[in-house]
């Protein structure tokens, strides 16, 4: 349904803020369990490049179906990331890695699977790059058992919580670094505007709020969409002449 995309191009953009990429050049990203690669649209808009992983060749054909810029591979992330070492400037995983602490065959080791995924990820990650990884732990024993592994093969860092304090809009992101540490971005929604931490939840237009604090322009405005074409056209790509119209709004009568 549109709302699950939604929110599920919302988490993929704050996974990607999370990562805290260079904004000078185009990075290579790894998407695990990437699905049809709505989050591969939105890295590719903000200029980046990206290899998608997924376990589900259903989901990998709706990706080919609706021509992704990603390239794509299926297979088990449980079986580790196969990727030669410090290949990519970043990972994400929307909604996925949750899924290795489920022993779906007898011989499925389930700290054994996420020890081998987090280890070939550490690998396969440049040094002082980042993984964000957002997921829906069934409890903190599970949380409890995906961070130990992270921690077991190399990674410093820890579980960021978006709007801890609602039921709806509580998020978790687990952000690993590669290397040297560096500071836990502090979640969404966790402090007033006072510095006072809040006990019931705000989160409305905290988005769009957030967005914008970070100096990027207002999404599908006429400044984001010229910085766009702007990014396609660095890229090589063919773009349309920016003209008086260009993000316009059309009349209600088309």
């Amino acid at each position: 349904s549109s709302r699950v995309v939604e929110i599920q191009s919302q988490m993929s953009e704050r996974a990607v803020e999370l990562l805290g990429l260079p904004e000078d050049r185009p990075c290579l990203l790894l998407d695990v369990g990437c699905g049809s690669g709505l989050s591969g649209d939105y890295i590719s808009d903000e200029g980046h490049y990206w290899i998608g992983m997924d376990i589900s060749p259903a989901m990998l054909d709706v990706a080919v179906e609706r021509e992704v810029e990603g390239d794509l591979l299926l297979a088990d992330v449980g079986h580790g990331i196969p990727f030669r070492p410090g290949m990519f400037d970043g990972c994400i995983s929307i909604s996925a890695v949750q899924w290795l602490c489920n022993a779906d065959k007898k011989s499925h080791s389930p700290p054994k699977r996420l020890y081998r995924f987090f280890s070939t990820l550490y690998t396969a990650l440049a040094q002082g790059s980042r993984a964000v990884l957002q997921l829906y732990p069934e409890n903190s024993e599970q949380l409890e058992l995906i961070t130990t592994q992270a921690m077991r093969a190399g990674f410093t860092g820890g579980m960021v919580v978006d709007y801890p304090n609602s039921a709806k809009a509580k998020k978790f992101f687990l952000c690993l670094f590669v290397g040297a540490s560096g500071t836990l971005p502090k979640g969404l929604g966790t402090e007033c505007a006072d510095g006072e931490e809040t006990h019931h939840a705000k989160f409305t237009n905290e988005r769009t709020r957030f967005r914008n604090a970070k100096g990027k322009s207002v999404k599908k405005s006429r400044d984001w969409i010229l910085e766009k074409k702007e990014r396609r056209r660095r890229q090589g790509k063919e773009v349309r002449a920016d003209t008086k119209y260009t993000g316009r709004k059309r009349r209600p009568r088309f």
